[in-house]
Parts: C-alpha cells; structure tokens; sequence
C-alpha cells in the first residue's frame, strides 16, 4: 500500500511509471475525472501486495519478540518500520508500526439514506464486501411513541439479508423541522409513552426482517438521562437477540448538563447496549468557522475518554465520507462528498495543503470575491484513523454515509481490513 502526494510539475504518467502500474488503475482507484487534471497536494492512493501496516501501543511487560510473535512477523521487520526504535527497551505507550500478514480485523456499519430509487440497490451491491451491517435511516417517532418508516424500504432489507449485510432499523427523533429534543424528552419522560416506542421499535424490527436497530436520538434533554438509560434497558430486553447499536455525541468529559452530550452516560449505555457508536464527527460543523471535519487529535481524546468507560470492543468510531465547503466571511456551509471536494480542488486549480496536527486535508479557492475554505477526508485522513482503531482495538468504525462518494476508502477497505460477516 503506497500513498502519494502530488508535486509541482507531476505528471500521472510519471507517478505511474514510478510505481509500475497503469494510469488507468490510478484514476479508477482515486475516482479522478481525468486522468491530464492533477493538483498538487492531491493524495493518490495506490494498492500494492505486500504486508498490511498494522499499530500497536506498547503496554506493561510487552517485549519486541513478543509483539512480533502476536502478528507474525520479525523484528527486523518492526525495526525497519520504525527508524530510530531502541529494540532493547520499549516504552509504555509508545506507538509501533509494524508490517504484518494479518491484516486489521474490524465490523464495519454503514448508514443508507434512503433515495427511494434503484441507487439504493446500487449501492449496497457495490458494499456488499465491505459492510458488517447497514443502518437504514428510515425512521422516526410519533408524540405518542409510536415508530414509523418513512418510506419502504423492503427491497432494501430484503437485498441486505441476501447478501449477507445485517440491515438495522435506524430511528432518530427527526420532524419536518429537525432533530427534536421535545419529541424526545416528552416521551423518554413518560412511563407509558416510553413503552409504545419500545414495543413499536421491537415490533418493526422483528417484522420487517431487520437484525437488529441503530438509535440515533440527538439532543434528548439532559434531564432525561436516566429516562433514556432505562428506555434502553427496556428496548435491549424486548429486542432478545437482535442487534442494539446506540450512536452518541462525541465528548471528552462527562457533561451532564450540556444539551447536546448530557443525556449520554457512556458507562450505563455500553453496559447495555451490545454496540455504542461515537459520533467523532462534525467537529468542524455546519454553520460555524471553517474547521476540519474529523480531526484525529480530537478523536484520540474522545475515544481516550470512551475507553475508560465501555469495553473497546463494543466501540465504534464515526469516519465521515464527506466535508465542508465554507463561506469564509458568513460561515456559510455545503456539503460535498469526499469525492467531490478533491476532485473540485483539481477543478478550481486549488492546492492542497494538509494539517499534520489534525492529519487531515484543506483547500482555499476564490467564486469571484468570495472566499472559500474546504475541509475534507482523503486516503491519508482515512488510514490515520483506521490506525487509531487498531492501536485502541475497537470493534469497528461507522461510515456517515454510504451515498457519499469515497473510492479512496473503500479502495482502501479492500486492501487492507478483513471486514468481520455476521
């Protein structure tokens, strides 16, 4: 596995030459518009045979033989990955590199938004490899409790099912207007409320063939906390079997009276649920300044403080497949595709710079007067935060969503991770 970044006066023929591949297989895997139209700064990602790149944090008693042993592999090997690595003495919480012929082995969940269109089906074939499960974002709630679809996505299901993807029934407390924290809070508060949307919840899942169900409840009142802790309990207990995958808002610290993470008590919901994703998403986010999106120093503390708290192995780590295109001077924000910020950074000639604190990419560009600033994901952003699963040996990661162009990552997936089947 080769990342390069393009240079002042680069060419594909040259970059392709250098790796002895076809130009070809470089835009095909880099989702390029041309193959004439690069910029520099412009992460390609190229696969190759050869070991997988694996992390591991040094712990109490670990010897280099040792660590070797666990991944086959040597210490030659592991030294040579690691310039400067004293193989005599290791340090506690030091960050080794370390080539191995076992590859990352996670579970993987996707979120479909439902078009209601044959993409749907499109989609989901191009992933059927790559996906453990997909949430399908179909769902809300009534005042009363009670679960509805939105649209039907039978066929979905029924696709998911055949090809060995676990469909989840996703519900967010979504209105015309948004995600609501008085829909939420009024029936989290209420005994009798709260058991019509568990039964409905539990009903749905078990008729419409799903495996399971993905909670995304956003804003829930903080004074709900241990309203939507028992709500859980409940919905666990009804669901038997099935799948409980709780999302919930990234954060450093325990905030019980902050309304956007207060509601979340991570010890109680990793207790309960069999999955809990944190949503390391957004940090940069729409309506405020020009931030990237997902950056991994802010990732490592969050899921720092998540693993203190829940068992690694029942973690998910959120991975966006997208970015923001910002209006500098009124924070004015678009939403593009992975795909389609760097391939309009090559459009617009814009070059790509890339922040080694937050280990992700950005891009400036002018509409007349206006200036622009775009923070996105590229190949590079994506393996450092797959290391960053590795190293803490989390279950897995999420994708916000799968619609979303991002050959770079499935290229990526393919290559590199062995994607744990249900």
């Amino acid at each position: 596995m080769s990342v390069y970044v393009v240079k002042a006066g680069d060419t594909m023929w040259r970059i392709a030459g250098r790796y002895g591949v076809s130009i070809e297989s470089i835009v095909g895997v880099n989702g390029l518009a041309s193959a004439s139209e690069i910029v520099p700064g412009l992460a390609l990602y190229i696969p190759e045979a050869g070991l997988a790149s694996r992390v591991y944090q040094v712990k109490a008693g670990d010897v280099l033989w040792k660590i070797a042993q666990s991944f086959r592999t040597t210490i030659p090997e592991i030294a040579a990955a690691n310039p400067g690595l004293d193989i005599h003495r290791l340090r506690i919480g030091q960050v080794l590199t370390v080539p191995s012929p076992i590859k990352l082995e996670m579970e993987t969940l996707g979120f479909l938004v439902p078009s209601g269109t044959s993409a749907d089906l499109v989609v989901i074939n191009s992933l059927a490899n790559q996906l453990t499960y997909a949430a399908i974002v179909n769902y809300s709630f009534t005042a009363q409790g009670y679960t509805y679809a939105e649209r039907d996505d039978s066929t979905i299901v029924s696709r998911c099912n055949q090809l060995n993807i676990v469909p989840l029934l996703m519900i967010r407390n979504m209105t015309a207007s948004g995600f609501s924290a008085e829909l939420v809070g009024s029936v989290l508060e209420n005994p009798a409320l709260r058991e019509n949307l568990v039964a409905s919840i539990a009903n749905l899942a078990v008729t419409r063939g799903f495996g399971g169900v993905s909670l995304d409840l956003e804003f829930i009142p903080p004074a709900r906390r241990n309203d939507f802790s028992l709500f859980l309990r409940d919905l666990k207990r009804r669901l038997g079997n099935l799948l409980l995958h709780v999302n919930v808002h990234a954060k450093t610290a325990d905030l019980p009276t902050n309304r956007i993470v207060g509601a979340y008590d991570y010890a109680a919901i990793g207790s309960i649920a069999d999955m809990m994703a944190v949503m390391t998403i957004d940090y940069g986010y729409p309506g405020g300044p020009p931030d990237p999106v997902s950056p991994i120093n802010w990732i490592e503390q969050v899921m720092n403080y998540a693993i203190r708290l829940v068992n690694p192995r029942k973690l998910m780590m959120a991975m966006p497949l997208y970015g923001y295109d910002k209006v500098v001077t009124t924070n004015t924000a678009k939403g593009l595709s992975a795909l389609a910020a760097q391939n309009q950074a090559i459009s617009v000639g814009a070059l790509i710079q890339f922040d080694s604190t937050a280990q992700s990419p950005w891009y400036r560009y002018w509409k007349g007067a206006e200036e622009h600033i775009v923070w996105f994901e590229d190949i590079r952003s994506f393996i450092k935060k797959y290391e960053l699963i590795d190293r803490f040996n989390l279950a897995g990661t999420t994708y916000w969503h799968v619609g979303l162009p991002a050959p770079q990552n499935w290229a990526y997936v393919t290559s590199e991770i062995t994607v744990i089947k249900r």
